[in-house]
């Protein structure tokens, strides 16, 4: 297992996850409910601006390796899962939004394994409706663990707003993404 400080930054994402997450097992006593929901969305932003800033690292340094292309896409779906996962405990996103964004991922994951075993990782690679979903709900995540209205804007609803763009970006790339890759699907069961 390959070692540089851009699979730093990886590793240091998968462990800002249980820290997101304990913030708010904190008791009320050391920290009120807004200082909460501040911490877990500046963490939560931490652990986004890692994902960014390894992949340019790597690229840069010339520190690319397998290891850290598997790791890389775990550690986000990691962080996003545990995120929605929260906020649907604590009420702020509706579970289906959750359940369709966290079963694209890894239904596309799946989907881009097996395509790699086959040879044809190029053709479910990164799409720019891909591209939007997860900034989309890059943007909504922080927002919704933040909660509290910011300058008299009110944060929760630009949060579910942009959650309900990524879940329909979601389904979007997912179909997008079974449509370039069902030609393959289908001719591999052909050859069975």
């Amino acid at each position: 297992m390959p070692f540089n400080f851009p699979i730093f930054l990886t590793w240091l994402r998968i462990v800002l996850i249980p820290l997101m997450i304990a913030v708010f097992y904190v008791p009320e006593a050391w920290l009120p409910d807004i200082s909460r929901n501040l911490a877990a969305a500046l963490i939560f932003i931490v652990a986004g601006s890692t994902d960014w800033l390894d992949g340019y690292l790597a690229r840069r340094w010339n520190e690319t390796s397998a290891f850290g292309a598997f790791l890389d896409p775990v550690a986000d779906k990691l962080m996003v899962a545990a995120a929605l996962i929260l906020l649907v405990q604590m009420d702020r996103v509706d579970a289906i939004l959750a359940t369709i964004i966290i079963g694209r991922e890894i239904t596309i994951s799946a989907l881009r394994e097996w395509m790699a075993q086959i040879g044809q990782h190029k053709s479910t690679a990164v799409s720019m409706i891909g591209k939007v979903k997860t900034m989309a709900q890059m943007l909504a995540i922080p927002l919704l663990l933040y909660h509290e209205p910011f300058g008299g804007m009110n944060i929760q609803l630009v949060g579910t707003w942009l959650i309900y763009i990524a879940a329909v970006l979601t389904l979007w790339s997912m179909i997008y993404y079974m449509r370039m890759a069902w030609p393959h699907l289908t001719s591999q069961d052909e050859n069975r």
